[in-house]
């Protein structure tokens, strides 16, 4: 099977380190006959209005090769992800035949990290003595709680996202953090599909 899974984001952050944490969700599920594509950036501010989500569905299915679905993951800030996810996922669907998926990253994508921080002691700074909080996706400031458990230096999102997706303990970061678990779930469903699409 030829196929590819094509992620939508928001930052530059996010073009690095979402498909890093993809492909290790992929491997974890034991698939690897589907490729992740480089993700197609849309500024926050612009993807909740009407038509440049579309937009960019549509610019994505047709200049990207063989994809055979697409996953919107976006920081849901200060908006309920129980209203904007069903609103930006109706969207979605109805600018392509192809499976589509949402997830709400509960405020900020860096809740994830906190949600798993001891597997993250000894990269890019982060304390060895480091715990998770009790509600994660609870905080508000992720970044700046990341910057809290770092010894001598600040969080930065484009140089520390992508190495701390790639030492993220995936699952339980997902026992804490539901918005990550939806995203399990998604990906287990558009594979799902995309393999009944396929004839598989």
């Amino acid at each position: 099977m030829n196929a590819t899974l094509a992620p939508i984001v928001e930052g530059q952050a996010e073009t690095e380190s979402v498909p890093i944490l993809m492909r290790r969700i992929l491997s974890q599920l034991g698939v690897h006959d589907v490729q992740i594509a480089r993700p197609f950036r849309v500024k926050r501010n612009r993807v909740v209005r009407e038509g440049e989500l579309e937009r960019a569905i549509t610019q994505v299915v047709r200049d990207r090769p063989h994809v055979a679905a697409v996953i919107v993951i976006l920081d849901s800030d200060d908006d309920c992800p129980a209203e904007l996810g069903p609103r930006l996922l109706r969207r979605s669907a109805a600018a392509t035949e192809k499976p589509v998926a949402v997830v709400l990253a509960h405020r900020e994508f860096e809740a994830w990290f906190l949600g798993a921080k001891e597997s993250l002691r000894g990269v890019r700074g982060i304390r060895r003595d480091a715990e998770s909080p009790p509600n994660p996706e609870g905080i508000r400031g992720a970044k700046e709680r990341l910057t809290q458990n770092m010894q001598g230096r600040r969080y930065l999102e484009v140089d520390d996202q992508p190495a701390l997706a790639q030492a993220l303990d995936i699952a339980r970061a997902a026992q804490r953090c539901p918005s990550l678990d939806k995203l399990l779930r998604e990906t287990l469903g558009l594979l799902q599909r995309i393999r009944a699409d396929a004839g598989v």
